[in-house]
């Protein structure tokens, strides 16, 4: 008769393995060492060593898909891909800081204008008040005076607290000293440099991570069609090892006298029936590559409209911030004229009004024909990684480049 003996074990073991995989066949080349301690307990108790100082060995997938050849191919426009999206990343901070900047000098020309406009309305009623009392004006004109007077200070009031508001967005957005009293200056005209089209296309299809993003979906779509096509079909791999064993009783014994080990291991897959499973997953992974052209297809189209554009509004800058700058000086002249007729009673306060309101959006449009410069400036930055002005790719900073490296 036989008797079930319980017994209790420990098995501990230590390995170390070295793998590189081949690109260009996906076969895998290892190095491995271990050992391995199994204590038993109870009657026969004892210990034993078996150890494996060294393997070698390959592994090969004869029809699966290359994962690393792919890889390969994928993960180089991944990572291009990410280093183009921190330079546009930067560009777009520059532009928004931009456009806070210049709400902040509008806003500070609305204060200059409102306070102007408030000593001028002052004067004015002053003036009016006197010819009303000889009785050169009607009441009406003198109380349209008063009414611009008190209009005056009512936008002054309302321009302050804009100032102050944007003042408070630019320092949080750029992390400035929040105690120092920030003034803004309106930058000189801009020399705007001649741009071609062709140069600015030919270095946005090149370097935006937009199109790279494009260009790394039809790849994976790719592999899924080649993944997919590669599990419906026969499937084999073949492991080869050789190496040296030995097993005793103490762990330095265990390395004496190795004795030679190989292994030859193949796995053979055959699809029976999977009831369509593998060419619907085909199918979809193809559809998933047409979409993906398509896609990219349509954006491509997109995308060079959209440089075209912004290379036509860059064109025409200089023209657009002469006249707004010829404007600025006919509307500030004009008031000046103005002024002094209906000081000696030539003109009306209609009039006045008027050249005015002329005078004061002729100077805003100025500032914000400069605003319209910088922001297609950095437009043209942002999506083609390259400055118009330089006629420069755009990069990061060398020491960090160096880091990334």
């Amino acid at each position: 008769s036989y008797t079930y003996v319980a017994e209790n074990s420990n098995t501990m073991g230590l390995g170390l393995s070295l793998t590189q995989r081949i690109g260009l066949t996906g076969t895998s080349l290892f190095v491995k060492s271990s050992a391995e301690r199994v204590d038993l307990f109870g009657n026969n108790r004892r210990t034993n060593y078996m150890t494996v100082p060294v393997q070698a060995g390959l592994q090969h997938d004869f029809f699966a898909v290359n994962e690393l050849k792919w890889s390969s191919r994928i993960e180089p426009k991944k990572f291009q891909r990410a280093k183009l999206q921190y330079i546009a990343q930067l560009e777009r901070i520059s532009a928004e800081a931009t456009q806070l900047f210049f709400d902040l000098l509008i806003a500070k020309q609305s204060v200059d204008i409102a306070s102007l406009n408030l000593a001028n309305a002052d004067t004015l009623y002053q003036i009016a008040k006197g010819r009303y009392n000889i009785g050169t004006i009607a009441q009406n004109e003198l109380l349209q005076m008063e009414l611009n007077f008190l209009n005056a200070g009512h936008s002054l009031n309302e321009a302050e607290v804009q100032l102050q508001l944007y003042k408070f967005k630019l320092i949080s957005y750029l992390g400035l000293v929040p105690d120092v009293d920030w003034i803004p200056v309106e930058p000189i005209r801009p020399t705007v440099a001649e741009v071609k089209y062709d140069r600015v296309l030919a270095q946005a299809n090149e370097r935006n991570p937009q199109l790279i993003g494009f260009e790394i979906d039809q790849l994976e779509a790719k592999k899924g069609i080649a993944s997919a096509r590669a599990d419906m079909g026969f499937q084999a791999n073949v492991q080869l090892t050789y190496g040296l064993t030995q097993q005793a009783e103490t762990l330095p014994d265990s390395y004496k006298s190795p004795m030679d080990q190989q292994g030859v291991r193949l796995t053979v897959g055959i699809p029976i029936l999977d009831w369509g499973r593998g060419k619907g997953k085909l199918q979809m992974a193809r559809s998933s590559y047409e979409i993906a052209k398509v896609q990219a297809a349509q954006s491509q189209e997109e995308f060079t409209q959209n440089v075209y554009l912004q290379v036509m509004r860059y064109s025409l800058l200089p023209a657009q911030l002469e006249l707004a700058a010829k404007a600025d000086t006919i509307a500030q002249n004009r008031y000046r004229i103005t002024k002094e007729r209906f000081l000696i009673g030539k003109v009306d306060v209609l009039e006045l009004d008027k050249a005015q309101v002329d005078r004061d959006a002729a100077r805003v449009a100025y500032t914000r024909s400069l605003l319209s410069y910088w922001q297609t400036y950095y437009a043209l930055r942002q999506l083609a990684l390259y400055d118009p002005n330089t006629d420069r790719e755009l990069d990061i900073d060398p020491e960090l480049n160096g880091l990334i490296r």
